[in-house]
């Protein structure tokens, strides 16, 4: 009889622990913050990429509109800079091209690592140091 009782005070005491814990995870607004940063930071590169790159519409995969078939997307902060790594494309005749993205802390464009072919890009690559683009 004492076991049983102990097991029913352990399980509710148990339980209320993670439901305390549950509601302060939910309620904490640092989260949201983070989040709303991120998607901010992530739009920031979308329009960063589309200018870089020329085309329009661009295909784009980002931790916004992920796409496992195609590869994962990341966002995340180095320091006070972000890094965010995705695929794009021209159309669906071209193949995804991945990128690395660096902006700093106003969203501003520090520094783009992508694959691509493009000698248009490629020439642009080799004048300016913010682009590392390789074919």
């Amino acid at each position: 009889m004492n076991h049983r009782i102990g097991r029913i005070v352990f399980a509710l005491v148990v339980g209320l622990l993670v439901a305390f814990s549950s509601y302060r995870w939910i309620t904490n607004p640092a989260g949201r913050e983070e989040r709303v940063l991120q998607e901010s930071v992530v739009q920031s590169s979308r329009g960063h990429l589309e200018t870089i790159v020329g085309v329009d519409p661009l295909e784009i995969v980002d931790p916004l509109s992920p796409n496992r078939k195609v590869g994962k997307a990341y966002v995340y902060p180095e320091g006070d800079h972000w890094a965010i790594s995705g695929y794009y494309r021209r159309g669906e005749t071209d193949p995804w091209h991945p990128y690395l993205m660096t902006l700093g802390p106003d969203q501003s464009l520090v520094y783009l690592k992508l694959k691509d072919p493009d000698q248009g890009l490629l020439e642009r690559a080799a004048k300016d140091p913010q682009l590392e683009i390789s074919p």
